[in-house]
């Protein structure tokens, strides 16, 4: 006997409770999805993160306290194998290359269809980045140029430990992370910029200016 799926477990974090009820009406029609908690902040989901131990989480961007982008990160640190997909209702190109840059596996416009919600989770569910049709447009207005993904702050922080020549380890420490965090960070660092040496890394930072005052050269 073939066993059933457990449901993809789903958390909605929306200051806005109409928004947030009608988001959850709508998935509750799904039997393979199941709504574990709907949140009105990104601290709530923060400290709840573990407890809950969502697949997705719907995550608007703009909200009172700790916003959507920071929320992303900190609970892709404490949970990586979360999938973050922004339901927003901007679609301009900052907004949308900003969410993907700190992490987020998706993003989609509150206006959409509702089904294409459920394509979304889908999607992500599968290990692919979810992009609507209107946020699609958005991040290639010139002919599909794209925007290049910028490094988070938490990743200009852990460039500047590492371009001084620190290990991943005492960057755990010093941060209060776990060294597989950093190794993450540090992949991700070197796949946007493009580098793949810690001499490379501290180059970068010495032309861009991250290294200004700390006293190392290259």
């Amino acid at each position: 006997m073939t066993k059933t799926p457990a449901p993809t477990r789903i958390v909605i974090v929306d200051d806005h409770p109409m928004v947030a009820e009608g988001v959850e009406a709508i998935l509750e029609t799904y039997d393979d999805i199941e709504v574990v908690a709907t949140l009105s902040d990104g601290q709530q989901i923060i400290d709840q993160v573990s407890q809950l131990a969502p697949d997705v989480i719907l995550l608007d961007l703009n909200m009172p306290g700790i916003g959507g982008l920071s929320t992303t990160e900190i609970i892709l640190e404490r949970r990586p194998a979360t999938r973050i997909l922004i339901l927003s209702m901007h679609d301009s190109p900052e907004y949308i290359s900003s969410a993907l840059s700190h992490g987020a596996m998706g993003y989609v416009l509150k206006d959409v269809p509702t089904d294409e919600i459920k394509l979304a989770i889908d999607a992500v569910m599968r290990g692919e980045r979810y992009l609507c049709t209107g946020a699609q447009g958005s991040l290639e207005p010139q002919g599909g140029a794209g925007v290049r993904e910028q490094l988070t702050n938490r990743e200009q922080t852990i460039l500047l430990q590492l371009a001084q020549g620190r290990s991943n380890k005492d960057v755990a420490l010093a941060l209060d992370i776990s060294v597989r965090t950093v190794e993450t960070h540090r992949k991700n660092i070197k796949r946007k910029l493009g580098i793949s040496s810690t001499a490379g890394l501290t180059r970068y930072a010495l032309e861009h200016g991250v290294l200004q005052g700390t006293g190392v050269s290259l």
